[in-house]
């Protein structure tokens, strides 16, 4: 697919300068993305009509899931998250990496399958901008096609901080001596919530790096969505097909979008 209209100068916010040279570590290439891929598999319906990821990073779900549906078209504002991608193309993994907006992105030509995952539209952090993209979102799509959104699970984030403004997690990582200590600020008024991650290697060395998102609930992204002429049509909080339903502690808020066929 080739961008019909891109902006000259791309917004970024800096996400790939701090965290390019260890995204793979924060979200390594394990079983979870197998089964990510296997469930947007299930979800195109039709892949021979192409496939568009909105914040494709370093093509970590890109690059397996080119290699079952065909060619992925992975918009970034990201110049340095979009040469890890290229540096990981090979022959049998159709990514076209393009340097864009995602409030801003055409094509033209229209696909059955737009993603936007890993918590991408909460980088945008107004309604308006969160509303810009789903509808270039839409517009991607052909009659039939489908968008699936992948974002924090609102209420969740909350209920982690147990009432309090600022809470400090810790993650620990399979790999010995690894770990993810993140403090976290929540900024209800604007619903936006401030991580500072500190990233612990085995051998004692850090890495440091900050994100404001803006938490989006379920009910939100579904008025994006009918605004944007979509018909909401299934909400999950797992990536496994066998995940209970969505609820208000699910870790994650999935939902999946159709657009209709007009008479």
């Amino acid at each position: 697919m080739n961008a019909a209209a891109t902006a000259d100068v791309v917004d970024d916010i800096g996400y790939g300068q701090q965290f390019a040279g260890w995204y793979d570590r924060l979200f390594p290439d394990n079983a979870s993305v197998a089964v990510e891929v296997e469930r947007l598999v299930s979800l195109h319906p039709d892949p021979g009509s192409g496939t568009v990821e909105f914040g494709v990073g370093n093509g970590r779900l890109a690059l397996p899931l080119s290699r079952r549906v065909g060619p992925v078209t992975g918009i970034d504002s990201s110049p340095e998250m979009l040469a890890v991608l290229r540096a990981s193309l090979r022959p049998d993994t159709p990514v076209e990496p393009v340097h864009a907006d995602i409030r801003t992105y055409t094509a033209d030509r229209t696909v059955g399958l737009v993603y936007c995952v890993c918590a991408t539209l909460s980088m945008l952090l107004t309604p308006e901008d969160q509303q810009r993209a789903v509808q270039r979102a839409a517009d991607l799509l052909a009659p039939g096609g489908r968008l699936v959104v992948e974002t924090h699970n609102k209420s969740a984030i909350v209920d982690l901080h147990e009432g309090l403004r600022r809470a400090t997690l810790f993650t620990p990582y399979p790999e010995a001596g690894t770990g993810l200590q993140s403090h976290s600020v929540l900024h209800p008024e604007d619903s936006l919530w401030h991580l500072s991650h500190i990233w612990y290697e085995a051998d004692g060395s850090t890495r440091v790096g900050t994100e404001v998102s803006r938490l989006t609930s379920p009910e939100e992204m579904d008025d994006y969505a009918r605004t944007a002429g979509l018909e909401p049509e299934s909400r999950f909080g797992d990536w496994h097909p066998d995940t209970e339903p969505h609820h208000a502690l699910s870790p994650l808020s999935i939902c999946t979008y159709v657009k209709p066929h007009r008479a």
